[in-house]
């Protein structure tokens, strides 16, 4: 008989398995037989055991997998026959309403994949970014490096200000009384780092080594420190000491402390400067490929399987708890994440995976391997040993299939800019790079 799929909400869908207990039983038979050929069962030799007697021990267990099996095999078949694709894992239970002496039944629900409508791309509206890197910006991230590179001297008369070294003791109060954390003997620290909080970097600046001050600080609701969060402080520092920053100048000496072992300037500014068009270019390909991704999830409008949702969702729950493990929190693996924090990034996520592989199946945007290379090559000039990265990409198939990932993505995008309507938008150094 002809079992027939039935449509109950959206992508969700019913079936009847139908099974006659005759083929079970057959299978069930054989299956003992197999078993009873090399049995050990107590009183008897090995492989002599009666049937009746491997049927008390095994038949149960063997029962239910014959059972499992033919059921697997009917769904598959219907499921062929109608040309599904199946979302997810069916949920199967038992049922008896409409089955015949002589059989088993099952009912199986499940969802299927959509079909997948792309949008009207030449409609898209998109954003192209770009951004410039000029002698400026390369002048900027060379005293960046000579900050880092710093050394420090101390200066009596030297008012303490931003980039400046200050060690001081200070001693922190609530109502009186000192709290954990509060106090401190020759701590050292630089101002217009962040490391401390605003107040108690306006304190000390503008003061000289041997001058104290006593000034009101207040604790952000959110601060760390959960027994002083929300709470004011009354603190009294006293400087011990400003030393202010020496940079290095941009010699030899310099660029061999960066890596450029012929210590020689000249390449040393040409290497800094590849690297940051190599960061500029990967940051504005990452805005121009959000652009686009969100113009194609904004414009779906198709229904998506809450089976490959929930299997997001909850692996993305599975990182974050194995993210918590890695930072040393207790039980992480225990820890309560709610669903509701993923739903909507994952729904996003399954929508555009389906999107996106519609439009490479239509539009042929498969990946090749000359564009893996391509890719992989590019990406290795990040290292210092850029063949060994080459040689360890292209062997390791996981990390190949990385890279095809994001060469695929990028196909997409360069076919979606190809059609949509484009906007270019130049975005200013600092705000792509973070303040600088």
């Amino acid at each position: 008989m002809q079992a027939t799929v039935e449509t109950l909400e959206g992508l969700e869908r019913q079936v009847n398995l139908i099974i006659a207990l005759d083929d079970i039983e057959k299978d069930v038979k054989t299956q003992l037989q197999r078993v009873a050929r090399t049995a050990k069962v107590q009183g008897f030799r090995p492989g002599k055991a009666p049937i009746s007697v491997i049927e008390r021990s095994h038949g149960p267990g063997i029962r239910y997998d014959v059972i499992n099996q033919k059921v697997g095999q009917e769904f598959d078949k219907i499921i062929k026959e109608a040309n599904l694709r199946v979302a997810g894992m069916p949920s199967i239970e038992p049922k008896t309403e409409g089955v015949e002496e002589g059989q088993v039944g099952f009912v199986a629900k499940f969802e299927v994949y959509p079909e997948v409508s792309l949008p009207d791309l030449p409609t898209l509206e998109v954003v192209r970014y770009t951004a410039e890197v000029g002698d400026e910006e390369i002048n900027r991230t060379v005293d960046i490096l000579r900050k880092q590179r710093a050394t420090y001297e101390a200066r009596e008369d030297r008012a303490a200000q931003k980039d400046d070294r200050v060690t001081l003791d200070f001693v922190g109060t609530i109502d009186g009384v000192e709290f954990e954390g509060g106090k401190a003997e020759n701590f050292p620290f630089l101002l217009g780092q962040g490391r401390m909080l605003p107040e108690f970097e306006e304190a000390a600046t503008g003061l000289k080594a041997g001058e104290s001050k006593t000034f009101p600080l207040s604790f952000p609701e959110d601060y760390a420190g959960k027994e002083v969060a929300g709470k004011t402080a009354e603190f009294t520092i006293a400087v011990k000491e400003v030393a202010e920053p020496v940079l290095p100048e941009v010699n030899e000496e310099f660029a061999k402390s960066l890596g450029q072992a012929e210590g020689s300037t000249e390449k040393l500014l040409e290497e800094i400067r590849n690297n940051i068009e190599r960061e500029v270019k990967n940051r504005i390909q990452g805005r121009t490929k959000s652009s686009v991704m969100d113009a194609l999830a904004n414009a779906a409008t198709f229904d998506i399987p809450k089976a490959l949702v929930e299997n997001d969702v909850q692996a993305r729950i599975a990182a974050a708890r194995e993210e918590l493990k890695q930072r040393g929190v207790p039980n992480a693996d225990q820890m309560p994440i709610p669903a509701e924090t993923f739903q909507p990034e994952s729904e996003r996520r399954v929508r555009l995976g389906l999107l996106v592989g519609e439009l490479v199946e239509q539009a042929k945007l498969q990946v090749t391997p000359e564009q893996v290379r391509a890719r992989i090559e590019e990406f290795s000039q990040n290292y210092e040993k850029p063949e060994q990265v080459i040689s360890y990409y292209l062997s390791d198939r996981q990390r190949r299939a990385e890279i095809e990932a994001v060469v695929l993505e990028d196909n997409v995008v360069d076919h979606v800019l190809s059609l949509a309507k484009v906007a270019e938008e130049a975005v200013a150094f600092d705000d792509l790079m973070g303040t600088m």
